[in-house]
């Protein structure tokens, strides 16, 4: 995997992604799912061009759910940000993700947080994501991999974002 750009200005070509999972499913481990996950992008036409390490916390909102596993990964955004929902949607789909309850247990989560600077709020897609602000388990992920990352409403930065965050004040890197 290549480097991201360096400066805020070359971050337009990139989408954030995060990744999570409580469920195993027919994986041995939500890693092992995770890994799945990520072996699939390029055949959707997602390019991977950097990754945090997976991050464990536990469940929200009800802890006594199994403990989950998160990372984010920084993707080439050369597709509109609607697409990259739609490949993100069939990667969960043929990995087994049925949709529940809100903030459920779930075998597979994958998130677009953020495409570029983009700003636009659909019925089927907010970008940037209207939570991950708040949530250590992505913004965690995130900042380890690109603490400068500078969130296109808020201004501050993936650092400053992991610190502040009010959800899953626990994450941390699982090694």
């Amino acid at each position: 995997m290549s480097n991201i750009p360096k400066s805020l200005g070359d971050l337009n070509g990139t989408a954030v992604v995060a990744l999570g999972s409580n469920l195993a499913g027919r994986y041995g481990s939500s890693e092992a799912l995770l890994e799945a996950a990520l072996a699939r992008f390029p055949a959707v036409g997602l390019k991977i061009l950097k990754r945090s390490s997976w991050w464990r916390s536990a469940a929200w909102p009800d802890p006594n759910a199994p403990e989950y596993r998160n990372g984010v990964v920084l993707v080439e955004a050369s597709a509109p940000p609607q697409a990259m929902l739609q490949a993100l949607l069939a990667i969960e789909a043929e990995l087994g993700r049925k949709r529940g309850a809100r903030n459920a247990p779930r075998t597979l989560d994958l998130d677009l947080i953020a495409h570029g600077r983009t700003v636009m709020a659909t019925p089927a897609l907010t970008l940037p994501h209207p939570r991950a602000h708040e949530r250590r388990f992505v913004m965690g992920p995130l900042a380890q991999i690109a603490p400068d990352w500078v969130h296109p409403t808020l201004g501050a930065t993936a650092a400053e974002l992991s610190a502040r965050a009010n959800v899953g004040t626990d994450a941390a890197p699982t090694s």
